[in-house]
């Protein structure tokens, strides 16, 4: 396996450690052991999932780490991020953009930065802030390859 900050490879690899959906705009994230994710719904159930370039987002377990040791003594649920998919094993950058995220047949796009927006700071003053510099709110991506995923999957990025 690859260091966590290796940019200079072609591929990563990670492991799942989260799915989360939300039913309907402002409603709470709701964690699943398991999902279909689809080009058609994204994450099955979630209210964000149409097609689009933020169709399903995902956030590293690592960036999500530093982000709250900046704003608070503990970390805080991943949920309050409002992400769909955590992963654990790498941070992500701008020179993500473009590559394929591979969970098993899944095969997401990585489009954009997740840009963090002033909700963050409803759920946690300072938030929004912390998780600004170095890609630490996640990617955006679209569903390229339907596929069936769950925690523990293998995640890889090339």
């Amino acid at each position: 396996m690859l260091p966590a900050d290796s940019h200079s490879t072609s591929q990563r690899t990670a492991a799942l450690i989260g799915i989360a959906r939300r039913a309907e705009k402002r409603a709470a994230m709701e964690t699943l052991p398991e999902s279909w994710i689809t080009q058609q719904s994204g994450v099955q159930g979630d209210s964000r999932g149409k097609p689009s370039r933020r169709q399903v987002t995902v956030l590293s377990k690592q960036a999500w780490e530093t982000a709250c040791a900046e704003v608070s003594s503990e970390t805080q649920p991943w949920t309050i991020r409002r992400a769909n998919l955590l992963i654990d094993g790498f941070d992500f950058s701008e020179q993500d953009v473009g590559k394929k995220i591979t969970i098993g047949e899944l095969v997401l796009e990585v489009m954009i930065e997740t840009d963090p927006c002033f909700r963050m700071d409803e759920q946690l003053d300072g938030l929004q802030a912390a998780l600004k510099p170095d890609w630490r709110g996640g990617v955006c991506c679209k569903v390229i390859n339907d596929g069936f995923v769950r925690l523990g999957d293998t995640v890889e990025i090339n």
